[in-house]
Protein backbone atom coordinates (compact mmCIF):
# COMPACT_ATOMS: atom_id res chain seq x y z
CA UNK A 1 0.00 0.00 0.00
CA UNK A 2 2.84 2.67 -0.01
CA UNK A 3 2.47 2.76 -3.83
CA UNK A 4 -1.13 4.26 -3.67
CA UNK A 5 -2.00 7.30 -2.88
CA UNK A 6 -5.47 8.30 -1.57
CA UNK A 7 -7.39 11.27 -3.24
CA UNK A 8 -10.59 12.19 -1.12
CA UNK A 9 -13.33 13.98 -2.95
CA UNK A 10 -14.76 16.92 -0.85
CA UNK A 11 -17.65 17.34 -3.09
CA UNK A 12 -19.09 20.98 -4.22
CA UNK A 13 -20.96 23.16 -2.58
CA UNK A 14 -23.19 20.76 -0.86
CA UNK A 15 -26.21 22.42 -1.53
CA UNK A 16 -28.41 19.30 -1.28
CA UNK A 17 -26.76 19.51 2.34
CA UNK A 18 -27.68 23.01 3.01
CA UNK A 19 -27.92 24.19 5.44
CA UNK A 20 -25.47 22.23 7.01
CA UNK A 21 -22.80 23.58 4.69
CA UNK A 22 -23.75 27.26 5.33
CA UNK A 23 -21.02 27.47 6.80
CA UNK A 24 -18.43 24.63 6.55
CA UNK A 25 -17.23 21.86 3.56
CA UNK A 26 -19.49 18.79 3.30
CA UNK A 27 -16.89 16.61 4.87
CA UNK A 28 -16.66 18.67 7.66
CA UNK A 29 -20.65 18.04 8.81
CA UNK A 30 -20.32 16.43 12.14
CA UNK A 31 -21.27 12.58 12.29
CA UNK A 32 -22.82 10.46 15.06
CA UNK A 33 -22.19 12.64 18.14
CA UNK A 34 -18.56 13.38 17.60
CA UNK A 35 -17.20 12.27 14.42
CA UNK A 36 -16.74 14.37 10.90
CA UNK A 37 -17.81 12.69 7.22
CA UNK A 38 -14.45 12.96 6.17
CA UNK A 39 -12.89 11.05 9.10
CA UNK A 40 -14.87 7.61 7.33
CA UNK A 41 -12.69 7.58 4.34
CA UNK A 42 -9.88 9.19 5.99
CA UNK A 43 -10.10 5.87 8.41
CA UNK A 44 -10.85 3.59 6.14
CA UNK A 45 -7.37 4.69 4.26
CA UNK A 46 -5.39 4.13 7.75
CA UNK A 47 -6.92 1.09 8.41
CA UNK A 48 -6.06 -0.53 4.74
CA UNK A 49 -2.13 1.10 5.63
CA UNK A 50 -2.80 4.32 3.02
CA UNK A 51 -1.22 6.90 4.91
CA UNK A 52 -0.93 9.33 1.75
CA UNK A 53 -4.04 11.31 1.54
CA UNK A 54 -5.07 14.52 -0.11
CA UNK A 55 -8.64 16.02 0.65
CA UNK A 56 -9.76 18.64 -2.16
CA UNK A 57 -12.18 20.87 -1.80
CA UNK A 58 -12.97 24.40 -2.59
CA UNK A 59 -16.01 25.62 -0.57
CA UNK A 60 -15.87 26.77 3.49
CA UNK A 61 -13.11 24.69 3.90
CA UNK A 62 -11.62 26.90 7.06
CA UNK A 63 -13.46 24.01 10.00
CA UNK A 64 -12.25 20.66 7.63
CA UNK A 65 -8.22 22.37 7.53
CA UNK A 66 -8.54 22.75 10.92
CA UNK A 67 -10.30 19.73 11.69
CA UNK A 68 -7.79 17.78 10.26
CA UNK A 69 -4.87 19.68 11.43
CA UNK A 70 -5.87 18.95 14.67
CA UNK A 71 -7.01 14.95 14.08
CA UNK A 72 -4.41 13.58 11.96
CA UNK A 73 -0.74 13.52 12.79
CA UNK A 74 1.40 11.24 11.48
CA UNK A 75 4.96 10.03 13.43
CA UNK A 76 8.06 12.22 11.49
CA UNK A 77 9.88 8.92 10.87
CA UNK A 78 7.05 7.82 7.98
CA UNK A 79 6.12 9.98 4.32
CA UNK A 80 2.21 10.07 6.36
CA UNK A 81 0.04 12.91 5.83
CA UNK A 82 -3.30 14.28 5.72
CA UNK A 83 -3.28 17.53 3.86
CA UNK A 84 -6.13 19.39 2.01
CA UNK A 85 -5.66 20.95 -0.98
CA UNK A 86 -8.59 23.74 -1.79
CA UNK A 87 -8.85 25.22 -5.36
CA UNK A 88 -6.97 28.02 -6.00
CA UNK A 89 -5.75 30.37 -8.90
CA UNK A 90 -2.22 29.39 -11.38
CA UNK A 91 -0.97 30.44 -13.96
CA UNK A 92 -2.17 27.75 -15.99
CA UNK A 93 -5.83 27.56 -14.67
CA UNK A 94 -8.04 30.76 -13.03
CA UNK A 95 -10.71 28.73 -12.38
CA UNK A 96 -12.30 26.77 -9.42
CA UNK A 97 -13.08 22.76 -9.71
CA UNK A 98 -15.47 22.36 -12.76
CA UNK A 99 -15.92 18.94 -11.05
CA UNK A 100 -14.19 15.28 -9.65
CA UNK A 101 -11.92 15.12 -12.28
CA UNK A 102 -10.79 18.45 -12.95
CA UNK A 103 -9.94 18.80 -9.30
CA UNK A 104 -7.51 15.89 -9.64
CA UNK A 105 -6.50 17.52 -13.04
CA UNK A 106 -5.82 20.38 -11.64
CA UNK A 107 -3.72 19.05 -8.83
CA UNK A 108 -1.94 16.86 -11.04
CA UNK A 109 1.39 18.20 -10.81
CA UNK A 110 1.65 17.47 -7.39
CA UNK A 111 -0.04 14.14 -7.50
CA UNK A 112 2.47 13.26 -10.20
CA UNK A 113 5.41 14.09 -7.73
CA UNK A 114 4.67 10.72 -5.91
CA UNK A 115 6.55 7.68 -6.60
CA UNK A 116 2.98 5.55 -6.36
CA UNK A 117 1.75 2.96 -8.94
CA UNK A 118 -2.02 3.72 -7.96
CA UNK A 119 -4.16 6.60 -7.31
CA UNK A 120 -7.19 5.71 -4.80
CA UNK A 121 -9.67 8.01 -5.65
CA UNK A 122 -12.47 8.50 -3.04
CA UNK A 123 -15.86 10.64 -2.01
CA UNK A 124 -15.65 12.63 1.36
CA UNK A 125 -19.58 11.98 1.95
CA UNK A 126 -19.81 8.26 2.44
CA UNK A 127 -20.87 5.94 5.65
CA UNK A 128 -19.30 2.77 5.08
CA UNK A 129 -16.37 0.48 6.39
CA UNK A 130 -14.08 -0.87 3.75
CA UNK A 131 -10.49 -2.14 3.45
CA UNK A 132 -9.18 -0.44 0.66
CA UNK A 133 -6.35 -3.27 0.58
CA UNK A 134 -8.24 -6.04 -0.86
CA UNK A 135 -10.06 -3.51 -3.55
CA UNK A 136 -6.83 -3.00 -4.59
CA UNK A 137 -5.09 -6.25 -4.76
CA UNK A 138 -8.10 -7.30 -6.98
CA UNK A 139 -7.03 -4.03 -9.57
CA UNK A 140 -4.07 -5.67 -9.32
CA UNK A 141 -4.83 -8.94 -10.18
CA UNK A 142 -6.58 -8.43 -13.04
CA UNK A 143 -4.62 -6.23 -14.62
CA UNK A 144 -7.23 -3.79 -14.82
CA UNK A 145 -6.84 0.09 -15.90
CA UNK A 146 -9.58 1.20 -13.66
CA UNK A 147 -11.43 -0.62 -11.02
CA UNK A 148 -14.86 0.72 -9.55
CA UNK A 149 -16.44 -0.50 -6.34
CA UNK A 150 -19.88 -1.13 -7.01
CA UNK A 151 -23.25 -2.39 -5.28
CA UNK A 152 -25.95 -3.97 -6.57
CA UNK A 153 -29.21 -1.77 -6.45
CA UNK A 154 -32.89 -1.56 -6.37
CA UNK A 155 -34.83 0.58 -9.09
CA UNK A 156 -36.29 3.20 -6.89
CA UNK A 157 -33.10 4.29 -5.92
CA UNK A 158 -30.83 3.59 -9.34
CA UNK A 159 -31.65 6.91 -11.25
CA UNK A 160 -29.51 8.67 -8.50
CA UNK A 161 -26.37 7.00 -9.43
CA UNK A 162 -23.95 6.39 -12.05
CA UNK A 163 -25.22 2.85 -13.71
CA UNK A 164 -23.25 -0.33 -15.70
CA UNK A 165 -23.10 -3.33 -17.47
CA UNK A 166 -20.34 -5.69 -17.08
CA UNK A 167 -19.32 -9.14 -19.01
CA UNK A 168 -18.80 -12.64 -16.87
CA UNK A 169 -15.37 -11.70 -16.40
CA UNK A 170 -15.87 -8.76 -14.59
CA UNK A 171 -15.43 -5.89 -17.26
CA UNK A 172 -17.15 -3.03 -17.49
CA UNK A 173 -18.70 -2.92 -21.03
CA UNK A 174 -21.59 -0.03 -20.35
CA UNK A 175 -21.39 2.88 -17.96
CA UNK A 176 -24.03 5.70 -17.84
CA UNK A 177 -24.34 8.19 -14.94
CA UNK A 178 -27.92 8.79 -13.57
CA UNK A 179 -29.81 7.67 -16.60
CA UNK A 180 -33.73 8.43 -16.67
CA UNK A 181 -36.53 6.64 -18.88
CA UNK A 182 -35.70 4.22 -21.29
CA UNK A 183 -31.70 4.86 -20.65
CA UNK A 184 -32.29 3.70 -17.43
CA UNK A 185 -34.48 0.61 -17.79
CA UNK A 186 -31.74 -0.23 -20.35
CA UNK A 187 -29.07 -0.42 -17.93
CA UNK A 188 -30.72 -3.28 -16.33
CA UNK A 189 -28.73 -6.64 -15.62
CA UNK A 190 -28.91 -10.37 -14.37
CA UNK A 191 -26.86 -9.18 -11.11
CA UNK A 192 -26.62 -13.02 -10.24
CA UNK A 193 -22.98 -12.30 -12.23
CA UNK A 194 -21.76 -10.70 -8.93
CA UNK A 195 -22.76 -13.72 -6.68
CA UNK A 196 -26.32 -12.74 -5.94
CA UNK A 197 -29.14 -15.18 -5.16
CA UNK A 198 -32.04 -15.15 -7.90
CA UNK A 199 -34.36 -13.73 -5.78
CA UNK A 200 -31.55 -11.00 -4.38
CA UNK A 201 -31.16 -10.00 -8.06
CA UNK A 202 -34.51 -9.77 -8.67
CA UNK A 203 -35.08 -7.12 -6.37
CA UNK A 204 -31.32 -5.47 -7.17
CA UNK A 205 -31.14 -5.46 -10.95
CA UNK A 206 -28.85 -2.71 -11.27
CA UNK A 207 -25.30 -2.61 -10.91
CA UNK A 208 -23.99 1.11 -9.40
CA UNK A 209 -21.00 2.77 -8.84
CA UNK A 210 -20.20 4.06 -5.19
CA UNK A 211 -17.55 6.58 -6.71
CA UNK A 212 -14.72 5.13 -5.79
CA UNK A 213 -12.44 4.49 -7.88
CA UNK A 214 -8.44 3.17 -8.43
CA UNK A 215 -6.79 4.23 -11.18
CA UNK A 216 -3.39 2.52 -12.59
CA UNK A 217 -0.81 6.11 -12.26
CA UNK A 218 -0.12 6.41 -16.12
CA UNK A 219 -3.54 5.64 -17.24
CA UNK A 220 -5.07 8.45 -14.75
CA UNK A 221 -2.58 10.78 -15.99
CA UNK A 222 -3.36 10.01 -19.79
CA UNK A 223 -6.92 10.66 -19.22
CA UNK A 224 -7.14 14.29 -17.85
CA UNK A 225 -4.23 15.37 -20.17
CA UNK A 226 -5.59 14.22 -22.99
CA UNK A 227 -9.36 15.24 -22.54
CA UNK A 228 -9.04 18.79 -20.44
CA UNK A 229 -13.05 19.51 -21.68
CA UNK A 230 -13.69 16.18 -19.86
CA UNK A 231 -14.36 17.53 -16.35
CA UNK A 232 -16.31 14.80 -14.30
CA UNK A 233 -15.39 11.05 -13.77
CA UNK A 234 -19.10 9.58 -13.90
CA UNK A 235 -20.39 11.30 -16.55
CA UNK A 236 -17.36 12.04 -18.92
CA UNK A 237 -14.32 9.95 -18.14
CA UNK A 238 -15.58 6.59 -17.40
CA UNK A 239 -18.42 6.77 -20.41
CA UNK A 240 -15.90 7.47 -22.45
CA UNK A 241 -12.90 5.24 -21.84
CA UNK A 242 -15.43 1.92 -20.77
CA UNK A 243 -14.27 -0.02 -24.54
CA UNK A 244 -10.94 1.59 -24.80
CA UNK A 245 -9.44 0.92 -21.48
CA UNK A 246 -10.09 -2.44 -19.09
CA UNK A 247 -12.36 -1.36 -16.11
CA UNK A 248 -13.00 -3.89 -13.95
CA UNK A 249 -15.63 -4.11 -10.74
CA UNK A 250 -15.16 -4.86 -7.61
CA UNK A 251 -18.38 -5.72 -5.73
CA UNK A 252 -18.71 -4.27 -2.31
CA UNK A 253 -21.54 -6.80 -0.39
CA UNK A 254 -21.57 -4.42 3.25
CA UNK A 255 -23.15 -1.86 3.87
CA UNK A 256 -22.22 1.56 2.33
CA UNK A 257 -25.03 4.90 2.49
CA UNK A 258 -24.31 7.58 0.32
CA UNK A 259 -25.21 10.81 3.06
CA UNK A 260 -25.53 13.99 0.60
CA UNK A 261 -29.42 15.14 1.12
CA UNK A 262 -30.89 16.09 4.66
CA UNK A 263 -32.91 13.26 4.54
CA UNK A 264 -30.39 10.20 3.87
CA UNK A 265 -27.86 11.93 6.71
CA UNK A 266 -30.75 12.27 9.34
CA UNK A 267 -31.83 8.39 8.53
CA UNK A 268 -27.82 7.57 8.51
CA UNK A 269 -27.61 8.76 12.33
CA UNK A 270 -30.26 7.97 13.77
CA UNK A 271 -30.28 4.34 12.40
CA UNK A 272 -26.80 4.11 14.68
CA UNK A 273 -28.78 3.63 17.53
CA UNK A 274 -30.97 0.74 16.61
CA UNK A 275 -30.09 -2.48 18.63
CA UNK A 276 -29.43 -4.68 18.67
CA UNK A 277 -27.03 -5.00 15.56
CA UNK A 278 -27.21 -1.43 13.52
CA UNK A 279 -26.17 -1.69 9.86
CA UNK A 280 -22.93 0.36 10.56
CA UNK A 281 -21.18 0.10 13.97
CA UNK A 282 -18.54 2.39 15.48
CA UNK A 283 -17.45 -0.38 17.52
CA UNK A 284 -15.08 -2.37 15.52
CA UNK A 285 -11.71 -2.96 17.16
CA UNK A 286 -9.67 -3.87 14.29
CA UNK A 287 -11.26 -1.17 12.33
CA UNK A 288 -12.12 1.96 13.91
CA UNK A 289 -12.82 4.95 13.02
CA UNK A 290 -10.47 7.82 14.59
CA UNK A 291 -11.09 11.16 15.32
CA UNK A 292 -9.59 14.59 16.82
CA UNK A 293 -9.03 14.17 20.81
CA UNK A 294 -10.89 16.63 22.31
CA UNK A 295 -10.11 15.73 26.32
CA UNK A 296 -13.68 16.38 27.12
CA UNK A 297 -15.48 15.30 30.30
CA UNK A 298 -17.77 12.59 30.83
CA UNK A 299 -21.41 13.26 30.15
CA UNK A 300 -23.56 14.01 33.13
CA UNK A 301 -27.06 12.95 33.68
CA UNK A 302 -29.32 13.92 36.46
CA UNK A 303 -32.57 11.94 36.83
CA UNK A 304 -33.17 11.23 33.11
CA UNK A 305 -34.44 9.08 30.78
CA UNK A 306 -32.51 8.16 28.22
CA UNK A 307 -33.54 5.20 25.57
CA UNK A 308 -32.29 3.95 22.38
CA UNK A 309 -30.15 7.03 21.80
CA UNK A 310 -25.76 7.61 21.53
CA UNK A 311 -25.02 10.40 23.73
CA UNK A 312 -21.48 12.55 23.03
CA UNK A 313 -18.93 13.14 25.68
CA UNK A 314 -19.22 16.30 28.24
CA UNK A 315 -23.07 16.75 28.12
CA UNK A 316 -24.93 17.65 30.61
CA UNK A 317 -28.84 16.32 30.82
CA UNK A 318 -31.06 17.36 34.13
CA UNK A 319 -34.34 15.49 34.56
CA UNK A 320 -35.15 15.18 30.95
CA UNK A 321 -36.08 12.32 28.52
CA UNK A 322 -33.79 11.52 25.37
CA UNK A 323 -35.47 8.76 23.17
CA UNK A 324 -34.10 7.57 19.75
CA UNK A 325 -31.74 10.59 19.46
CA UNK A 326 -28.01 11.03 19.11
CA UNK A 327 -26.86 14.02 21.27
CA UNK A 328 -23.67 15.37 20.33
CA UNK A 329 -20.44 16.73 22.04
CA UNK A 330 -21.29 19.44 24.93
CA UNK A 331 -24.73 18.82 24.29
CA UNK A 332 -26.83 20.53 27.28
CA UNK A 333 -30.62 19.90 27.42
CA UNK A 334 -32.53 21.34 30.68
CA UNK A 335 -35.39 19.80 32.87
CA UNK A 336 -38.48 19.12 31.81
CA UNK A 337 -37.75 19.06 28.35
CA UNK A 338 -38.35 15.91 25.57
CA UNK A 339 -36.05 15.14 22.85
CA UNK A 340 -37.18 12.33 20.01
CA UNK A 341 -35.89 11.17 16.74
CA UNK A 342 -33.48 14.05 16.50
CA UNK A 343 -29.90 14.94 15.73
CA UNK A 344 -28.08 17.21 18.32
CA UNK A 345 -25.13 18.26 16.66
CA UNK A 346 -23.59 19.84 20.37
CA UNK A 347 -21.23 22.86 20.99
CA UNK A 348 -17.84 23.58 20.48
CA UNK A 349 -17.46 25.91 23.68
CA UNK A 350 -19.28 25.87 26.85
CA UNK A 351 -21.12 28.78 28.44
CA UNK A 352 -19.51 30.22 31.54
CA UNK A 353 -20.52 28.22 34.77
CA UNK A 354 -22.43 25.48 32.88
CA UNK A 355 -22.39 23.42 35.84
CA UNK A 356 -24.26 25.70 38.55
CA UNK A 357 -26.26 27.45 35.95
CA UNK A 358 -29.99 26.88 36.44
CA UNK A 359 -32.36 27.43 34.50
CA UNK A 360 -34.30 30.63 33.71
CA UNK A 361 -36.23 31.53 31.22
CA UNK A 362 -34.90 34.96 29.47
CA UNK A 363 -38.81 36.54 29.11
CA UNK A 364 -38.36 37.00 25.48
CA UNK A 365 -34.61 38.44 25.14
CA UNK A 366 -33.49 36.57 23.07
CA UNK A 367 -29.45 37.95 24.13
CA UNK A 368 -30.18 35.86 27.07
CA UNK A 369 -31.00 32.50 26.06
CA UNK A 370 -28.29 29.78 27.11
CA UNK A 371 -26.27 27.69 25.01
CA UNK A 372 -27.96 24.29 24.61
CA UNK A 373 -32.28 23.07 25.03
CA UNK A 374 -33.52 25.35 27.55
CA UNK A 375 -36.67 24.31 30.38
CA UNK A 376 -40.09 22.36 28.86
CA UNK A 377 -38.73 22.52 25.04
CA UNK A 378 -40.02 19.76 22.94
CA UNK A 379 -37.76 18.64 19.90
CA UNK A 380 -39.15 15.79 17.64
CA UNK A 381 -37.72 15.01 13.97
CA UNK A 382 -35.40 17.53 13.73
CA UNK A 383 -31.31 18.39 13.22
CA UNK A 384 -30.14 20.88 15.88
CA UNK A 385 -26.78 22.34 14.31
CA UNK A 386 -23.88 23.33 16.78
CA UNK A 387 -23.71 26.55 19.12
CA UNK A 388 -27.83 26.65 18.59
CA UNK A 389 -29.66 28.70 21.95
CA UNK A 390 -32.66 26.78 22.40
CA UNK A 391 -34.91 29.23 24.95
CA UNK A 392 -37.50 27.74 27.64
CA UNK A 393 -41.09 26.19 26.41
CA UNK A 394 -40.05 25.73 22.94
CA UNK A 395 -41.87 23.40 20.68
CA UNK A 396 -39.98 22.03 17.72
CA UNK A 397 -42.27 19.61 16.12
CA UNK A 398 -43.81 21.12 12.37
CA UNK A 399 -46.69 21.26 13.31
CA UNK A 400 -48.18 22.07 10.22
CA UNK A 401 -46.15 19.00 9.03
CA UNK A 402 -44.55 21.28 6.08
CA UNK A 403 -42.22 19.40 3.83
CA UNK A 404 -40.10 22.50 2.50
CA UNK A 405 -39.66 25.49 3.92
CA UNK A 406 -36.43 28.15 3.71
CA UNK A 407 -37.15 30.47 7.43
CA UNK A 408 -33.09 31.61 7.27
CA UNK A 409 -34.21 34.85 8.87
CA UNK A 410 -35.97 32.54 11.90
CA UNK A 411 -32.82 30.42 12.19
CA UNK A 412 -34.34 27.35 10.78
CA UNK A 413 -35.25 25.59 7.78
CA UNK A 414 -37.55 22.66 6.50
CA UNK A 415 -36.12 19.77 4.39
CA UNK A 416 -38.11 16.56 3.61
CA UNK A 417 -40.28 17.25 7.03
CA UNK A 418 -37.42 17.75 8.92
CA UNK A 419 -36.42 20.70 10.83
CA UNK A 420 -33.19 21.71 10.70
CA UNK A 421 -32.27 24.79 13.10
CA UNK A 422 -28.60 26.55 11.65
CA UNK A 423 -25.53 26.96 13.43
CA UNK A 424 -25.02 29.47 15.76
CA UNK A 425 -29.24 30.47 15.66
CA UNK A 426 -31.14 31.47 18.66
CA UNK A 427 -34.76 30.37 19.12
CA UNK A 428 -36.07 32.41 21.81
CA UNK A 429 -39.05 31.22 25.20
CA UNK A 430 -42.12 29.89 23.70
CA UNK A 431 -41.51 29.86 19.74
CA UNK A 432 -43.48 27.01 17.93
CA UNK A 433 -42.12 25.64 14.93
Amino acid sequence: MKKVLGIILGGGAGTRLYPLTKLRAKPAVPLAGKYRLIDIPVSNCINSEIYKIYVLTQFNSASLNRHIARAYTFSGFTEGFVEVLAAQQTQYSTNWFQGTADAVRQYLWLMEEWNVDEYLILSGDHLYRMDYRQFVERHRETGADVTLSVIPIEQRRASDFGLMKIDSAGRVIDFSEKPKGDALLNMQVDTTVLGLNPEEAKQKPYIASMGIYVFKRDVLIKLLKEAPEQTDFGKEILPACAKEYNIQAYLFNDYWEDIGTIEAFYDANLSLTKQPYPAFSFYEEEAPIYTRARYLPPTKMMDCQVTESIVGDGCILKNCRVHHSVLGVRSIIQAGSIVEDALLMGADFYDPHIEERQTVCADGEIENVPLGIGANTIIRRAIIDKNARIGCDVRIINKDRVEEADRESEGFYIRSGIVVVLKNAVISDGTVI
